[in-house]
C-alpha cells in the first residue's frame, strides 16, 4: 500500500516545465499527541478537509512553486492516499519521514537532490503541516526573499519575551533586543541547505529546525519575514477550534 501511494504521486506536477522553480516540502510525520487525537493530527477533519490538505492547497496556489513533496508516515498511508485524492487537485510527490523532524526533511532534500545538483531547483520551502492557515502570499513572500537573500524565515515579534539572568529564574526583565516567534515556510537556497543536512549528518548534529541546521552549517544570511497571526500552529484541541473560527470568519468555502 505504501509503495502504491509514493510510486503514483511520485510525478512532477502536470503543467509546463520552468527552469529553475521551487520546491515546497510539507512535513506531515510528526504524530501530535498533544492535540489528544488517535491518529495524526494532520488528517483531522478542519472546515470540512483535512487539515493538511489546507496547507497542501497554498502551495499548490503559489505558481513559482515547481514541486510540492508530502513527507508522510509509513502507517499513514491510507490516510495520505484518501486525502490526495479527494482534497488536493495539485500533483503531490510522497517521501516517507524519517525518525527526527531533520532526518524527515533531509529525506525530503535527498529526494529532490537530483533537481537541486542540476539546477532545476533553486530553492526549497520547508512547511510544518500543523500550521494549516499559511498563505499564499506569506509562502511566496519568504521564497522571494529565500531567493535574494539565501535564506528567509517568517515569524512575528515576540513583544512578551523576559529575558532572565542566570540563577535568579524569580526576575528578568525584558528583552532589550527583539526577539521574534519564529513560523514555517523556512525557505533556503537549494543547495547550501542540502549540503548542510548532509553535513549535519556527518557530524551527528541535531537541530531544533531548518533554522539551526543552517545557521551552524551555511554561511548564507538569514532574514526575516513578517509572518501572519493565522498561521499558528495547532498544538492542542482548542487550536482546532480556533483555526475553524478563522475560517468561518473568512468566508472559506469548502
Amino acid at each position: 500500500m505504501i509503495a502504491r501511494v509514493v510510486d503514483r504521486r511520485s510525478r512532477r506536477r502536470g503543467r509546463a516545465a520552468r527552469t529553475p522553480y521551487a520546491a515546497g516540502v510539507v512535513l506531515a510525520s510528526g504524530a501530535g499527541t498533544r492535540v489528544g487525537a488517535a491518529m495524526n493530527k494532520v488528517y483531522l477533519p478542519l472546515a470540512g478537509r483535512r487539515l493538511v490538505s489546507w496547507s497542501l492547497d497554498a502551495f499548490a496556489r503559489v505558481p513559482e512553486i515547481g514541486a510540492l513533496v508530502l513527507v508522510a508516515r509509513p502507517q499513514d498511508a491510507d490516510l495520505v492516499g484518501w486525502v490526495l485524492d479527494r482534497e488536493v487537485e495539485a500533483e503531490v510527490e510522497v517521501v516517507l519521514g524519517g525518525e527526527t523532524r531533520q532526518e524527515s526533511e533531509l529525506k525530503a532534500l535527498r529526494h529532490l537532490s537530483g533537481r537541486i545538483d542540476d539546477g532545476t531547483v533553486d530553492a526549497v520551502l520547508l512547511h510544518d503541516a500543523a500550521r494549516p492557515l499559511v498563505s499564499p502570499s506569506l509562502i511566496a513572500g519568504v521564497l522571494h526573499s529565500a531567493r535574494e537573500h539565501g535564506g528567509a524565515i517568517p515569524g512575528l515579534p515576540a513583544e512578551d519575551i523576559v529575558a532572565v539572568g542566570p540563577g535568579d529564574p524569580a526576575c528578568g526583565t525584558w528583552a532589550r533586543e527583539p526577539m521574534i516567534r519564529a513560523q514555517t515556510p523556512q525557505g533556503f537556497r537549494a543547495g547550501p541547505l542540502l549540503a548542510a543536512y548532509e553535513q549535519a549528518v556527518r557530524e551527528a548534529f541535531l537541530g531544533t529546525d531548518t533554522a539551526s541546521c543552517m545557521e551552524r552549517f551555511s554561511t548564507l544570511p538569514v532574514h526575516w519575514v513578517r509572518g501572519e497571526q493565522q498561521n499558528f500552529k495547532v498544538t492542542y484541541p482548542h487550536d482546532l477550534v480556533v483555526a475553524e473560527q478563522v475560517l468561518a470568519a473568512a468566508g472559506y468555502q469548502t
